[in-house]
Parts: C-alpha cells; sequence; structure tokens
C-alpha cells in the first residue's frame, strides 16, 4: 500500500479536556457552564445544548447519590472530519446488578424518578456502560457535533495529570488506514510542563509521517525528532484486525498488552529513551485473535490487572475500558494515559 495522508485522532487541547471530582451536587451547575461554552463552539444549537446540559447534570447527580470517589470527565474529541463532546462518568461505588433494568426510566436505587440513565442514552448519539456490583460503574456519552460526521472510532484512550499537575506528560494519537489502526503513545520523561512538552512533540512527529510505515520506522523517526526534548517512553503500534496481527515497537517503560478472552499477552518494548537513548529499535509481530483487544499505556497504570478481573469489559466499547482500567489501575502519583484499540464493529 502506497503511503496516504491521514487524519490521526490526538488528545485534546488543555482547555478542551477536565476532569473533575464530585464531592457534592454543586459541581453539576460549574460543568453545565462548561459544557455549554464548549458546545456553542462547536456549533451546537441552543436546544441541543440544553439537552448535553441535561445529560451533564444527571451524570453528576448519579454520582453525587448513588457513588463513591466519582469524577466526571468531560472533552471535546476530533476523529478524522467528526467532532464530538464526550462525557465519562467514574465511580468506586455499589455497582449496579442489573444494567439493561436501570436503564428503564422509573428504575432506581435510591428512591428518586430514576430517569438519570435512560435519559442520558436517549439524549447521547452513543453511550457505553460497565459495572460490577462493589467495584463501580462507568458510565460514557458522546454527543456529535454539527457538520461532518465520522463514525464512532474503534480506538479511544484517557489522559489524567499527576495529582498537583495541569498539564499530562503522557499524550497519544490514532488513526485507521484501511483496515489497519496505527497507534503511537509517548510517556515523556519526568512531570509538568517540559514531559508534556516531550510527549506533545512525539505526537506531532508521528501525525506528520505518511503512513503505512513501519512500527519501527515510524518509532525512529519519533526518536530523531524528538532530541531537543528531555525525550520520553514511546511505543507505536500498528493493529491488522482483519489479518489478526498487531506489529509493535517500543523503547521504554510503555506497555502493550493483546487481550483475548480472560489472557492478555505483553508486547516488548527495548530499554532506552526516545529522544536521548535508543538503540537496536526492533518491531514484533503478534497474532490477534477473532475479536481481540490492544491496550497500550504508561507506567501511571501499574501492569497488576487481568481481563479476568473484569468479566465482559473487553466486549465493551474502547473508552469504555480505558475508563476502567484508568480507575482501577491508575497509580496517583504518576502521569496516566491509556489507550485501546478494539475489534472492527467496535462502538
Amino acid at each position: 500500500m502506497d503511503p496516504v495522508s491521514v487524519d490521526w485522532s490526538t488528545f485534546p487541547a488543555q482547555d478542551e479536556y477536565l476532569w473533575t471530582r464530585v464531592e457534592d451536587g454543586s459541581v453539576a451547575a460549574r460543568l453545565r457552564r462548561v459544557v455549554a461554552e464548549w458546545a456553542r463552539r462547536l456549533g451546537f444549537d441552543v436546544d441541543r445544548i440544553a439537552r448535553v446540559q441535561l445529560a451533564v447534570t444527571e451524570g453528576v447527580s448519579n454520582l453525587h447519590k448513588h457513588a463513591r470517589q466519582g469524577e466526571v470527565l468531560l472533552r471535546v474529541t476530533r476523529d478524522g472530519p467528526g467532532t464530538a463532546l464526550e462525557m465519562v462518568c467514574v465511580d468506586s461505588g455499589p455497582g449496579i446488578a442489573d444494567v439493561p433494568g436501570m436503564m428503564v426510566d422509573g428504575r432506581s436505587s435510591a428512591g428518586t424518578l430514576g430517569v438519570g440513565l435512560g435519559s442520558i442514552t436517549r439524549i447521547a448519539d452513543h453511550t457505553g456502560l460497565y459495572s460490577l456490583p462493589g467495584r463501580g460503574t462507568v458510565l460514557t456519552a458522546r454527543f456529535q457535533a454539527p457538520g461532518p460526521r465520522s463514525a464512532v472510532p474503534r480506538y479511544s484512550g484517557l489522559l489524567r495529570p499527576i495529582t498537583g499537575e495541569e498539564e499530562c506528560g503522557d499524550a497519544y494519537a490514532a488513526c485507521r488506514v484501511g483496515d489497519v489502526v496505527y497507534a503511537v503513545l509517548c510517556d515523556g520523561l519526568g512531570h509538568g510542563a517540559l514531559a508534556a512538552r516531550a510527549a506533545a512533540e512525539a505526537v506531532r512527529v508521528a501525525r506528520a509521517e505518511s503512513l503505512p510505515a513501519r512500527p519501527a520506522d515510524l518509532l525512529e523517526r519519533v526518536h530523531r525528532g524528538i532530541a531537543h526534548t528531555r525525550g520520553g517512553a514511546v511505543a507505536v503500534a500498528a493493529v491488522d484486525a482483519p489479518a489478526g496481527l498487531v506489529t509493535f515497537a517500543g523503547v521504554g517503560n510503555v506497555a502493550g498488552w493483546v487481550v483475548s478472552g480472560d489472557r492478555r499477552r505483553g508486547m516488548i518494548s527495548v530499554p532506552g529513551i526516545a529522544g536521548q537513548q535508543a538503540r537496536g529499535l526492533r518491531e514484533h509481530v503478534y497474532e490477534l485473535p477473532p475479536g481481540g483487544v490492544v491496550v497500550m499505556h504508561s507506567d501511571g497504570l501499574t501492569g497488576r490487572w487481568g481481563p479476568a478481573d473484569f468479566p465482559g469489559l473487553f466486549g465493551c466499547p474502547p473508552l469504555v475500558i480505558a475508563a476502567t482500567l484508568l480507575r482501577d489501575a491508575g497509580v496517583r502519583r504518576d502521569d496516566q494515559a491509556v489507550l485501546v484499540i478494539g475489534p472492527p464493529g467496535t462502538r
């Protein structure tokens, strides 16, 4: 296949990406203002803005009433020609035993009207939900902006900076070329603005390249392209689901996993720091079983998780998988990034 120019999905600008802890009900008013401002900027009409605000209010209300350690993420995503607002609600609360039943208006676990989850589902263009009793719940909602529409991508990721920092020192990007998804994830060395600059530059260099390219070649170009920064750990993957193959190249401690059923297989990176010391860059090819999922994450997530700990999770949309892993495997004393590539047909 000849090289082509592609549209990469990448992490949003800092002013379009907001994590908020839900410690009381007053959070809803602030997030309604935020989402209204972003929606107006994206061309949503007045009626659609009001409905998106309602969905955000219901998401926050559910966390406030039912959850422990509840958090909400609001962000703008750009996937090829399309743009969307996304909401991610995460908690470590009691969970939901009957997920389909709780999506029906009138059902409630706290004596309330029980319209929250059902109304969010009706308002959003796409939703995802994963819950385990005693472990908590993840709810995602996507609101497509006016203009060119893009299909919900087979991949999605999340970033969260180390506690006390505004900028995340990790970054990722992904794109689809034909049947192949290309993905890059960088963990900038250290934390704060300089780490964020290194990670952002790694993504910029990758996005400037024509594809398809071998992951090892793309990694080599990123390594050379971020030499003026403090560097970082970088991994590149090419996920060809129809062929049942993943080609992976990495330097440093970005983790890569192929998950299928209750099993996962780790992918190999070489020691070093991209932009500084990286010798013997090479790629490895791994089998991707039908329905298999690829997970890449920085060391802001511990590797001590396994698919058997999350029954049914890896059949969920990639954003739901990413949010669940971030919640349960995330390390608060480090920047965090996780990127998930699902099989064809994933929504």
